[in-house]
């Protein structure tokens, strides 16, 4: 119960709607990609990127994500592989990624179990 008002506290503060928000099959909360735009202009995080590895055929990229606040600061990574997206840019999907996780773990959604929309297909391999 707890979880559901610092959830419904966080929608509020970065103006999320209901088109913002959904669950995933297996029942992850999901926000989406306008979503997660939301929440990074609300929170002013800026982040920048850097490519950490890539496969020799393209197909396996890691992106790193250094992001911050005001007072806040975290390094996530993205990745991208044919057992993880069907999506034919792996770099863009590996930066969507990166950046969801950056923006999330800032505003504290990550450690209540919401995901960005980039991840769905990675987590319902899980």
């Amino acid at each position: 119960m707890k979880n559901k008002k610092l959830l419904k506290d966080l929608y509020n503060k970065y103006n999320l709607t209901p088109q913002d928000i959904f669950k995933s099959p297996i029942g992850f909360t999901i926000i989406t990609r306008s979503g997660i735009d939301k929440i990074q202009a609300v929170a002013q995080i800026e982040i920048n990127y850097s490519l950490e590895k890539i496969s020799d055929d393209n197909k396996f990229v890691v992106i790193k994500a250094i992001g911050h606040t005001k007072d806040k600061f975290i390094e996530t990574f993205g990745e991208s592989s044919p057992q993880n997206t069907r999506n034919q840019y792996p770099v863009a999907m590996a930066e969507k990624r990166a950046m969801s996780r950056c923006v999330l773990k800032l505003t504290g959604f990550y450690e209540l179990g919401v995901y960005g929309e980039d991840e769905v297909n990675e987590i319902q391999k899980k």
